[in-house]
């Protein structure tokens, strides 16, 4: 952050005219020429930014306080800090975490504070954006925490990562959280309609959008607005004029300006616990099309093929467990055939497992019994081993151990009731779902 940001400057910030910087040059991207101009330009956000909203409200009223806009890149969350400062009568101060430092904070936070202290200021706030805040360490949220408290500033936050799990507690909780939300594709479709008739974006390039590439630019720009204007700025600079004058953007020109589809994920990142999440419940939903699917986008995104056959594993056991005591063979022999094999061939055996899991009858009769007898064991009362069921070799016989049990395979049925723990509690009741159904009906007729 340079001194400059302390020029004194005490000019209301205004928005300079759209003519005007269209009329200087392209040299901006496409995606910052389009930015809003009214709360009205906004595509998408209805649930923070409609009429009527709080976050909305605050706005017009030019009275924010301090907030974190968190959620995916393209969603319009700097858009807004920016349109924010162009409308706010406070001081702007820009930081970006990445490569701010203490030094930098503390130069604002004594600027803010003399503003404060003054009988006569032009400003009214200081507003500090400060992009990609999840980079900022405790020590770093820290500073902030007394100015904010104070009022001395006030701070907009924006990040693509979960603010609960980045910021700290005590600094969020002066926070109001907004979320951001990934673009519809008729809220895209708008978008693409704004650049090619306003002015400031492509409206001189006098071209026509086959309906085939436009579809392909919205699907392909995995509901990004800044991915989806770079790719058609592109298009539309390297695309020749034809005889009638016009640069018609084919399918074929758009697949070469976005090309590969950019995916929502990142390991490190909230994405992939996410997808993790929903490939999990969908095994478990018996949804073998959505657990394949979930299965296909973390492999296409580089997700390590034993983490997604772990989650197999899990579910298995969990979920299946003894409806089909196959599925957990089958999720062992997969994870067995992922590590071994490495990608690409390792989709396959991962696949057939999701799948098998998925369309197996479904128990959680073990994960719960288990669940239950482990809080047994610590709440419950204390159960020593009978001593008909103690260890009988060596010197145990001489103590007594092993007297007076009843080996099952001598009786009828190779069963006989006997005590096998102290103070008897049920924690295993099967269902009436697959192989489970055989448990229950063995069960009720050993009982009788």
């Amino acid at each position: 952050m340079s001194e400059s940001i302390f020029e004194e400057n005490t000019q209301k910030r205004t928005a300079p005219s759209r003519a005007d910087e269209f009329n200087k040059s392209f040299s901006q991207p496409l995606a910052a020429r389009l930015s809003p101009r009214k709360i009205e330009e906004f595509a998408g956000q209805e649930h923070i930014l409609g009429e009527g909203k709080l976050l909305r409200k605050a706005i017009e009223a030019d009275t924010i306080s301090s907030a974190v806009f968190y959620g995916p890149s393209g969603s319009g969350k700097t858009a807004l800090a920016k349109f924010i400062s162009s409308k706010t009568k406070s001081k702007i101060f820009e930081l970006n975490a990445a490569i701010a430092g203490i030094a930098d904070l503390k130069k604002i936070l004594e600027y803010a504070k003399k503003l404060s202290n003054s009988q006569i200021a032009e400003h009214r706030n200081v507003l500090v954006i400060l992009d990609e805040i999840h980079h900022f360490n405790r020590t770093q949220q820290d500073v902030l925490l007394p100015s904010i408290e104070k009022g001395e500033i006030i701070l907009i936050g924006i990040t693509t990562e979960n603010p609960f799990f980045y910021i700290n507690s005590a600094l969020l909780s002066r926070f109001l959280v907004f979320e951001f939300k990934l673009l519809s594709e008729d809220e895209l479709d708008k978008i693409i309609i704004g650049a090619l008739n306003r002015e400031e974006g492509l409206k001189s390039f006098d071209i026509e959008l086959k309906e085939d590439a436009r579809k392909y630019f919205i699907n392909h720009s995995s509901g990004d607005a800044r991915r989806l204007l770079n790719a058609l700025e592109l298009a539309a600079i390297t695309t020749s004029v034809n005889k009638k004058g016009k640069k018609v953007i084919s399918l074929d020109i758009a697949k070469e300006s976005i090309q590969k589809r950019s995916l929502k994920y990142d390991r490190s990142s909230d994405e992939h616990y996410d997808h993790a999440s929903a490939f999990i419940k969908s095994m478990r939903g018996s949804d073998p099309d959505a657990a394949v699917y979930w299965l296909a986008k973390m492999l296409k995104a580089g997700e390590n093929p034993l983490f997604i056959a772990r989650r197999v594993l899990i579910c298995a056991a969990e979920d299946v467990g003894t409806a089909n005591p196959m599925a957990l063979m089958v999720a062992q022999s997969a994870f067995y055939a992922a590590d071994v094999l490495g990608m690409p061939e390792a989709r396959i055996p991962l696949a057939e497992a999701a799948i098998y899991v998925a369309v197996s009858p479904k128990s959680n009769a073990s994960y719960m019994a288990i669940n239950s007898a482990m809080e047994e064991v610590e709440s419950g009362p204390l159960r020593e081993v009978p001593l008909h069921l103690k260890d009988a070799t060596g010197d145990g016989k001489e103590f007594g151990h092993g007297q007076g049990y009843k080996y099952p395979h001598d009786f009828k049925g190779h069963y006989i009731e006997q005590e096998y723990m102290p103070k008897f509690k049920k924690f295993y009741t099967p269902s009436m779902e697959g192989f489970e159904s055989n448990i229950a009906e063995r069960m009720k007729k050993l009982k009788k």
